[in-house]
């Protein structure tokens, strides 16, 4: 994680120490609220006044509020405008107030980050948008976007990867070259249905990498093997598998519609055209459509072609364990709302792969 010095010295320059500054530009980036016991994890410091004292510093300087959570312990929310101004992100929604869900889904990828802050994160929806549209030339049309509705007089507003889950470049494992990495941070593991749904969100930008890693990130083992098989047979199966009698039998759909040979309507050929269309998506489709339909690519030569496609790919899984360990110490609270939760962590190898042992298990697979 390379943190600007500037942004440092302005959070030291309101009454912060370096590791306290540090400590509060990651929850600020990343999550919006944290425990002291993120903070003890961060420092490696023990229960005591460090900590206490930090947590009275925030509290009194009106820079967060804090609530007891009977199961967590006392939550900080980080909500000044001040730090965030320091920082130039004085826009962040993790300023704002938010569910329990959402605050419980933040205190563990805070965690997660704190326990890997080698890693090189995509920080901003800007920074990843950049790195995806411009590094890997991927359409922004394949991202995964929600859209908001503004004032009548406004037209909406698309904004891209809003669940802000970590996304970064690393090794699958040691030793192997860094491919993108995007994750899912789940902390209800008993409605995989929001799983499956995330996963539905990035079908679109899956299908335009050739090589990636997907982390699943959980306070609970119990559910990883649940997801790696959900993992496999919504993304990773189908995308390796051999798709060219699929894509063959669109083209062969989409040019019988685009030239307006459907005298009596098939409902099956539009239900499937309808489908496909979104399925496959894409400029190297579109020109192997169009060479196939002025004929520069026979059929023999089109399915040489789309075999490339699935043999070409290389898709990882792998799981990561944020530990949970007890309570912090409960904290007076200030004027203010405020927030929960108290994790222990185990850190990636410097590869940037999950260790195994004991806290996070790995299922990877690739053709």
């Amino acid at each position: 994680m390379n943190i600007p010095t500037a942004h440092i010295e302005r959070i030291k320059a309101l009454g912060y120490t370096e590791a306290e500054a540090r400590f509060l530009y990651i929850v600020a980036v990343f999550a919006g609220y944290f425990t002291l016991g993120h903070f003890r994890a961060f420092t490696g410091s023990a229960y005591g006044k460090r900590s206490t004292h930090f947590g009275l510093k925030l509290l009194r300087h009106g820079h967060a509020t804090v609530r007891d959570d009977p199961r967590r312990g006392s939550i900080f929310h980080l909500f000044s405008r001040t730090i965030y101004g320091q920082i130039e992100k004085d826009n962040l929604r993790n300023r704002k107030k938010h569910s329990f869900d959402f605050v419980r889904t933040r205190l563990v990828l805070l965690g997660f980050v704190l326990a890997n802050q080698e890693l090189a994160y995509f920080e901003t929806e800007q920074d990843k948008v950049h790195f995806f549209c411009k590094t890997m030339g991927v359409s922004q049309d394949f991202l995964p976007a929600k859209v908001y509705k503004g004032r009548s007089d406004c037209p909406p507003t698309s904004r891209y990867f809003v669940d802000k889950f970590p996304l970064f470049l690393a090794p699958p494992f040691s030793g192997a070259p860094p491919v993108v990495t995007l994750s899912y941070v789940d902390t209800d593991p008993h409605t995989p249905s929001s799983f499956v749904a995330h996963l539905g969100a990035y079908q679109n930008l899956f299908r335009q990498l050739n090589r990636f890693r997907f982390l699943y990130i959980s306070e609970k083992t119990a559910y990883f093997r649940m997801a790696e098989e959900r993992f496999r047979s919504l993304v990773k199966q189908p995308l390796e598998s051999d798709v060219s009698s699929d894509i063959q039998r669109y083209f062969q759909i989409r040019k019988k519609w685009e030239s307006h040979k459907y005298i009596v309507p098939v409902v099956e050929d539009f239900e499937f055209l309808a489908e496909a269309r979104e399925r496959f998506r894409g400029d190297r489709f579109d020109t192997l459509y169009h060479a196939w339909c002025f004929g520069k690519l026979d059929d023999h030569a089109l399915r040489v072609e789309l075999s490339q496609l699935a043999l070409n790919r290389t898709i990882f899984f792998d799981t990561y364990l944020v530990h949970r360990n007890g309570s912090p110490r409960t904290v007076n609270s200030g004027p203010g709302d405020g927030c929960m939760k108290d994790s222990n962590h185990h850190p990636l190898d410097p590869s940037g792969h999950p260790e195994v042992s004991g806290t996070s298990s790995k299922h990877e697979g690739c053709v």
